[in-house]
């Protein structure tokens, strides 16, 4: 294992990382950020994202987990009083056993991998930081190959999407834009190698019901902003638009919840299609 540095003072490393924690532009500064829990912390590792650092507690005996990822992750290990690790990973009570600093990787639309059969999802301006981390969940769930966030939006990065995905954000590439022009050219590159992408919105008066919709072409699905929905710049380019079926007095559905609905409907289409392929 390598040399262990101990922390005892809420220094100024110490406040950096801190920071990452809340303040988006450091977070973009230093192209990292905090990652806390057994599952988030080992499919960061196994999905090869670059860790910076391991800090762990300084007075408790780490567990079995703990002490492979010790001693199998080459990085900078921080050992801290657990009061301090306590700020880092966020929590009132339960101390984290180990707190780990992760590395950004490009916001590049290259890293989308697009089979024939890509089923992908835009998220068009998203407040909440919760409901990215809750959808890249779902979409990981249900098979898709990338997320893209757009517009002025909540962080993918920031520590409550980071917890909503339970580590989903490190098996599914998320990527950032500032615009629907860069989605709109990727998807056009895309659509010139072979891959016919259709741009599916999400609306309360969709042309057809989700259940009608042939999910089983290369879809890329977008998903509104919490408040107002999709923007009139992405509702022009849809290709199509669908709507959930819905009972009772809800006129709508929370965002998270409307993508995994009309996820779970793509994958059981697809599931049904290689079933009766097969």
């Amino acid at each position: 294992m390598p040399p262990v540095r101990r922390i005892t003072s809420r220094n100024a490393r110490f406040q950096q990382w801190q920071a990452l924690l809340g303040n988006r532009n450091k977070r973009q500064r230093a192209g990292e950020f905090l990652v806390q829990g057994v599952r988030p912390i080992s499919l960061a590792v196994r999905y090869g994202w670059p860790v910076h650092a391991l800090i762990f507690d300084a007075q408790r005996k780490l567990s079995r987990w703990a002490e492979e990822l010790l001693d199998t992750v080459r990085t900078e290990h921080i050992a801290m009083a657990p009061d301090m690790l306590a700020d880092l990973g966020e929590k009132n009570e339960a101390v984290p056993e180990v707190v780990a600093v992760v590395g950004m990787p490009a916001d590049d639309l290259d890293r989308i991998t697009v089979p024939d059969d890509f089923l992908g999802v835009l998220f068009d301006r998203p407040t909440s930081p919760g409901n990215i981390g809750s959808i890249i969940r779902s979409a990981d769930a249900f098979g898709a190959h990338g997320m893209i966030v757009a517009g002025h939006a909540a962080d993918i990065y920031d520590s409550k999407s980071v917890r909503a995905s339970t580590g989903s954000l490190f098996a599914l590439p998320a990527v950032r834009i500032p615009s629907p022009r860069e989605a709109t050219d990727w998807v056009a590159a895309q659509r010139d190698k072979g891959r016919p992408i259709v741009l599916v919105g999400t609306d309360e008066h969709g042309d057809c019901d989700v259940f009608d919709f042939d999910f089983t072409q290369p879809s890329l699905l977008l998903i509104g902003q919490e408040t107002s929905g999709l923007s009139s710049a992405w509702r022009e380019l849809c290709d199509y638009t669908v709507s959930i079926p819905m009972t009772g007095a809800a006129s709508s559905l929370n965002a998270a919840n409307a993508a995994t609905a009309v996820l779970y409907e793509a994958s059981r289409q697809r599931i049904a299609a290689a079933r009766r392929a097969g």
